[in-house]
């Protein structure tokens, strides 16, 4: 009988997770309370069938029960933060988060741990009671737009409204970085050795990392500064 619920309860909740008119997360906590209804009522038939008395189990369960209650207090407050994250969607497969200083891409949800997979390849088991507790640190829950940004210093006597207009311009044209809400460059410190700017992009795909689009955008910036004849300046050693 519990091998028969196992079998059923697997072909379901492989039907579910392949529809995909429905949330991915919401197929995975549909999956996930399918399977445990399954197994629960499976359990209580193989019982059945063996000839115990559920009526003495349901005592003695309840005495077991008080006694590992407190051993097992924290794997079922994961149990419990699991089917909260599916049924909020607080947190969905994909997401961009950060949780205890690790940063990556929500790749699993089960119903007791997370995981969360870095740019890097490396991959988080998150108990998903640190998930409901904690602070957490979602890039992509309302809006998947990031805000990115890199500084480069001009020197005083260059004319800076001209020199902000042209990198505002040349960002613009990097691929990956949004035009709506376009780059803005700002004059951020007024610096020993120059006037210090900082050009403002967004990206909408911070699954693939900020560190190539960053990379490319100063590109950007050091062409345009070498095309107006504008060079950053060197530290002013005495």
């Amino acid at each position: 009988v519990l091998v028969l619920a196992l079998w059923i309860s697997s072909a379901i909740e492989s039907q579910l997770l392949r529809r995909e008119s429905l949330d991915l997360s919401m197929r995975k906590i549909a999956a996930n309370a399918v399977r445990a209804v399954l197994l629960f009522i499976g359990l209580l038939l193989a019982l059945s069938a063996a000839g115990i008395d559920l009526t003495a189990l349901g005592v003695l369960g309840g005495a077991l029960g008080v006694g590992l209650g407190f051993g097992l207090q924290k794997l079922a407050a994961n149990y419990v933060s699991g089917f909260v994250i599916l049924a909020e969607r607080s947190l969905r497969i994909g997401d961009m988060v950060k949780v205890d200083g690790f940063e990556g891409r929500v790749s699993d949800i089960k119903t007791r741990y997370t995981v969360i997979r870095s740019l890097a390849g490396k991959e988080a088991i998150v108990p998903n009671e640190l998930l409901i507790t904690q602070r957490v640190e979602n890039s992509s829950l309302a809006d998947p737009c990031v805000l990115l940004s890199t500084t480069v210093q001009v020197p005083y006597d260059c004319d800076v409204e001209a020199v902000m207009g042209a990198l505002t311009a040349a960002v613009g044209e990097v691929p990956r970085v949004l035009s709506e809400p376009g780059p803005i460059a700002q004059l951020s410190q007024f610096q020993p050795d120059g006037v210090e700017l900082t050009v403002h992009f967004w990206i909408k795909d911070p699954e693939n990392g900020g560190g190539g689009v960053r990379s490319d955008v100063n590109l950007a910036i050091l062409r345009t500064l070498r095309a107006l004849r504008v060079e950053i300046p060197y530290p002013q050693r005495v």
